[in-house]
């Protein structure tokens, strides 16, 4: 589970998230994508970073969350994984947080299992709270044969 560290904090349907940021390899505006023919809804596309194809996942879609809207850019989280660098979209990102191991509790029990199985855990802030997505369940659930998380 999470414990206290940094994370690299964004927005997500006004939900606010974050990352280790021992996991995020840079942050991106929006990048151009190309489509990939039959992919999961979730798979938004390609994107060339400096000459690495990297896969863009819609984070909004994979956690079943509405689209954004048409107008509204999403931004590039890319993150290192076993496999090279993968890119979740995300809607608009905030600052490097520190937080101590004291705020952490468990996700909430009002969230869906699906939901649930994607986070490491809550940090309880003053005023908000912060959830710490599990970059390894997202990927694995993001795979082409995953079954797509239902809404929380």
């Amino acid at each position: 589970m999470a414990t206290e560290g940094m994370f690299c904090t964004f927005f997500l349907d006004g939900h606010f998230c974050g990352i280790e940021v021992e996991r995020v390899q840079e942050v991106l505006r929006h990048q151009a994508m190309t489509r990939i023919p039959l992919a999961p809804s979730r798979i938004r596309g390609l994107i060339n970073l400096r000459g690495q194809i990297v896969t863009a996942i819609d984070l909004r879609r994979q956690l079943g969350l509405p689209d954004r809207p048409a107008d509204a850019l999403p931004m590039n989280v890319v993150v290192r994984c076993d496999d090279g660098a993968v890119s979740v979209l995300v809607d608009e990102i905030d600052e490097v947080l520190t937080v101590g191991a004291e705020t952490l509790a468990p996700p909430p029990h009002n969230v869906s299992d699906a939901l649930r199985s994607l986070l490491r855990g809550v940090h309880k802030l003053p005023g908000r709270l912060l959830l710490v997505a599990d970059v390894d369940a997202l990927l694995r659930a993001s795979s082409p044969d995953a079954a797509m998380p239902v809404r929380a």
